[in-house]
C-alpha cells in the first residue's frame, strides 16, 4: 500500500503571503492554524502509512502460515497413503506412521491457529489505516479553507477549518486508541 501524501507546500506559501500582507492579526492567526493543521496531517499520515505496512506484513505472515499448514497436510496425507498402501499389500505398517500423521494433524491445528492471529491482526491494522486516511483527508480540507478563508478575508470560514482540525484531531484520537 502506498504512502499517503499531504500535499500543502502551495497552500502554506500563500498563506505565508497574505499573512505578510494582511493588516489584519487574524490572518496571522489563520496561517498559525493551518501550520499546526499541516503537523496533524503529517502525524497522521505517519501512523497510517505504518498501519497500512503492518497490514501487509502480518498479512503475509498469514500467508507463509497457511502455507505451512498445507505443508503439514501434503506431509500427512503421503504417510496416509503409505498406510493404506502397505495395508491393501497385506503388510503391517508402523505405529511410528501412524503417530507422525497424528502429529502433523495437531500441528495443523496449532498453525491453523497462528494464521488466523495474523490474519486478525492484518484486518485491524487495515481498519485503523483506514479510519486514519479519513483523517488525513479532513485535515486536508480543513487547512485547504484555511487558505480560502486567508485568501477571501472570510473569518467564518476559518472558524470552519477549526471545526474539521477538531474533527481531524477526534479522528486522529480514534486511530491512536
Amino acid at each position: 500500500m502506498e504512502e499517503i501524501e499531504v500535499p500543502t507546500e502551495h497552500l502554506h506559501e500563500k498563506l505565508e503571503e497574505a499573512a505578510h500582507e494582511a493588516a489584519e492579526r487574524w490572518i496571522l492567526m489563520v496561517a498559525l492554524t493551518a501550520a499546526l493543521l499541516a503537523v496533524f496531517a503529517a502525524i497522521t499520515a505517519l501512523l497510517a502509512g505504518h498501519h497500512s505496512n503492518e497490514a501487509m506484513i502480518e498479512q503475509v505472515r498469514s500467508s507463509d502460515q497457511w502455507a505451512f499448514f498445507q505443508a503439514k497436510g501434503i506431509k500427512a496425507a503421503v504417510v496416509e497413503n503409505k498406510i493404506d498402501l502397505l495395508t491393501s499389500l497385506g503388510k503391517e505398517t508402523s505405529e511410528k506412521d501412524k503417530e507422525k500423521v497424528a502429529t502433523y494433524k495437531e500441528e495443523q491445528k496449532e498453525i491453523s491457529n497462528k494464521a488466523k492471529e495474523f490474519g486478525e491482526s492484518s484486518e485491524h491494522h487495515l481498519s485503523v489505516h483506514n479510519v486514519l486516511a479519513k483523517g488525513v483527508t479532513i485535515f486536508q480540507i480543513a487547512i485547504a479553507i484555511c487558505a480560502i478563508s486567508a485568501l477571501t478575508r472570510r473569518k467564518w470560514l476559518w472558524y470552519g477549518s477549526m471545526i474539521l482540525g477538531l474533527a481531524g484531531v477526534i479522528i486522529l484520537g480514534m486511530g491512536v486508541l
